[in-house]
């Protein structure tokens, strides 16, 4: 038996390392890569899909899989060994249900699709990018129908980033959570309006860069293991457990841009760099959902990173890097600019009260295209109505509405938006256990020290990867299934104390 997970091991591995090796062509892609390179980029990373996809469904591994259920079942559950081969089999299982051709024509056209994003949306050209997006929600559907038997269309998407999730679960926690959302933010908006005048002035980009890395440095993020580049949307990329990359993006006019866009990839990093090393390649060897993930990056960005404990501490240094823009400011002036709560139109630039609005408008608006209720030619007009309907602004342009985003430009459309409000009711969960555990986690944030709180989510979330399913680690870590409740404590805590409420 030890002979024959040795040999899946290694057949594993060699699709995994296909795998990073288009994963390291798509960093270039939205990174350094010119313009011209597109076309032959499309075709490089569908001839690595297609490979990835012969390896991962190798028949052997079938047999491999089927030869070991005896010896997975004389094993504990959470055994490492055990997982391993629990694991494979369900990410086996799910492959195969996929032909190769397919994975490589999605492949090839989301690189196209990506590509003519990054013109269009400068260009505020939606009517450029809708036969990709056309295409993009066919060959959704498709994916989709190779999972037969689903409740909703939208299921086996929402599965493959969220497992264990369905379109009614995630309709009933945002339900739930838009309930306490929306009159908290009519509250909040009838408050005087906070001044953030602090964070608009001239910022050179590269002291922005570099302040941005040393705090990463300090959460605990390794450069000798990663680096930061910029891109057009910020995002968390690794080629190997010793190479886990993050990006950034800037504005010379508001300091918070590269700020929270760095901490937050730095969140997604600091878990995979975490992860098991034994775990190298392998199905173990990444975060478990994109809703454990953000729960990372949302935790070290938000509640970390905006909370008035880390700003008491490394405002004089912001201040010292930029004595001539802050000079008039003081630290608490700065903690409230930073989590003003305020009615717009970004989703990445939204404050933690009015986020998971934008995230909810972009759940419900996916469904409707995959239901087949929203031609693509009329997104940009259904996107507009719902935030008129539910923030009560209309995007002057495509550029800040239907076009903000990359996701339904570089991927599926369905199965990814749903983890961002996931990822922050858990971080604020997971904090509050860790706070429990650690009590002295806040006096370390206070001081500079984020050891404590790394090591705790290190030990409780990080080394395990895949290993357990979000609703065994959820469990495993806080006690209790997934609550909305920590994050509305939170939420109700911080901002009632910002606004008097």
């Amino acid at each position: 038996m030890k002979e024959k997970l040795s040999a899946l091991k290694q057949r594993l591995t060699e699709a995994y390392d296909i795998q990073s090796a288009a994963s390291l062509l798509h960093w270039d892609q939205t990174t350094y890569m010119p313009p011209g390179g597109i076309e032959a980029r499309g075709r490089q990373l569908a001839v690595l899909e297609r490979l990835a996809h012969q390896k991962f469904t190798d028949p052997e591994i079938g047999r491999l899989l089927d030869q070991l259920r005896g010896y997975e079942a004389d094993l504990p559950h959470d055994a490492d060994q055990a997982s391993f081969i629990r694991v494979a089999r369900r990410d086996y299982e799910r492959r195969t249900s996929v032909p190769a051709d397919f994975m490589a024509e999605f492949s090839d056209h989301s690189t196209r699709s990506y590509q003519q994003w990054t013109v269009a949306r400068p260009d505020n050209d939606f009517a450029s990018v809708i036969p990709h997006l056309e295409k993009t929600l066919e060959l959704s559907r498709q994916l989709a129908d190779f999972f037969p038997g689903y409740s909703h269309i939208a299921d086996p998407l929402i599965d493959f980033s969220d497992p264990g999730m369905k379109t009614a679960s995630v309709r009933q926690i945002f339900s739930r959570l838009r309930q306490q959302l929306v009159p908290l933010v009519e509250v909040i908006s009838g408050q005087p309006a906070t001044d953030d005048s602090c964070l608009h002035a001239d910022f050179p980009e590269d002291q922005q860069i570099a302040f941005g890395k040393t705090v990463i440095e300090q959460f605990g993020y390794d450069f000798n293991r990663g680096r930061q580049d910029k891109t057009h949307h910020p995002f968390m990329t690794k080629f190997s457990l010793g190479d886990v990359r993050i990006t950034t993006r800037s504005k010379l006019n508001d300091i918070s841009e590269a700020l929270f866009s760095t901490t937050h990839e730095a969140g997604h990093a600091l878990y995979e760099q975490g992860i098991n090393r034994d775990y190298e390649a392998s199905p173990l060897g990444t975060g478990t959902s994109s809703g454990v993930h953000e729960s990372q990056s949302r935790l070290w960005e938000n509640i970390v990173g905006r909370s008035k404990i880390f700003w008491d501490h490394f405002f004089p240094r912001l201040q010292s890097t930029f004595p001539q823009q802050l000079q008039r400011a003081s630290a608490d002036e700065f903690y409230r600019a930073i989590n003003k709560v305020q009615r717009s139109l970004i989703r990445t630039d939204a404050d933690e009260i009015t986020y998971n609005l934008h995230v909810m408008i972009r759940f419900d608006l996916e469904l409707e295209m995959l239901e087949g209720h929203l031609p693509i030619k009329d997104l940009p007009e259904a996107w507009n109505e719902r935030y008129r309907s539910d923030l009560g602004l209309v995007p002057p342009d495509n550029i800040d509405g239907v076009l903000q985003d990359v996701h339904w430009f570089h991927g599926t459309i369905g199965g990814s938006f749903q983890g961002y409000t996931l990822g922050n009711i858990l971080g604020a969960q997971f904090f509050e256990t860790a706070l429990t555990d650690q009590p002295t986690i806040e006096a370390g944030i206070a001081t500079g020290r984020f050891d404590t709180l790394h090591q705790w989510l290190a030990e409780n979330i990080y080394q395990h990867g895949s290993k357990f399913t979000p609703d065994e680690l959820v469990q495993r870590v806080t006690g209790h299934e997934l609550t909305i409740d920590p994050y509305l404590r939170y939420l109700r805590t911080k901002y009632g104390q910002l606004y008097d409420l």
